[in-house]
């Protein structure tokens, strides 16, 4: 039987040799990286997310989810809308297959669909709206923009939009056209 004597100077050895092994696990974790931080170093600027970020994922493939405190609009040149789920795949100097982002031309919502910055000396940002590419200067995305609570006007702009990206614009001037004749025949 093994028989430990201890005093009162050994006491504090002894909890000094128990908390090492603590404090080598907590000094190795870093916190994951924010956002933010993997947005630079991909090669784009970290306004492209606003602030209100409250979780971010991201995968081995570049495959990552960020999750808003609320859908909410910003405003740059043009309005960008963000649900509260963003997600899409990183590489370096561009997003693909991105959703959850919408931008405002006049009074219509377009969804983008990818954003790529080809090379950053030029200054310029490009966001993939479906048929064209919108440019954006690169120097409004430097900081995470603030973000207001969305509107129900995007919702409205929005199904517009899908009905237009779903091959039904025939179906849609249609029916614009059949209100306009409508009105004029009662005016």
């Amino acid at each position: 039987m093994l028989l430990l004597q201890f005093t009162s100077n050994s006491i504090p050895i002894l909890c000094f040799l128990l908390l090492i092994p603590i404090m080598t696990i907590t000094s190795d974790s870093k916190p994951p990286p924010s956002v933010y931080e993997v947005l630079r170093a991909h090669g784009l600027p970290m306004g492209l997310l606003p602030k209100g970020v409250t979780k971010f994922e991201i995968d081995e493939g570049g495959r990552f989810q960020v999750h808003l405190d609320q859908a909410c609009n910003a405003k740059f040149e043009s309005e960008l809308h963000y649900d509260r789920n963003v997600s899409g795949t990183l590489s370096y100097g561009r997003i693909g297959a991105l959703s959850g982002i919408s931008a405002q031309e006049l009074f219509l919502w377009f969804p983008v669909k990818g954003i790529r910055v080809d090379v950053p000396s030029s200054g310029i940002i490009y966001f993939d709206v479906g048929v064209v590419y919108k440019q954006f200067s690169l120097s409004l995305f430097e900081t995470p923009p603030d973000c207001t609570a969305a509107t129900a006007d995007v919702d409205g702009g929005r199904l517009i939009i899908d009905a237009v990206s779903k091959s039904n614009l025939g179906k849609l001037r249609y029916g614009l056209g059949q209100e306009q004749h409508f009105g004029r025949g009662f005016v």
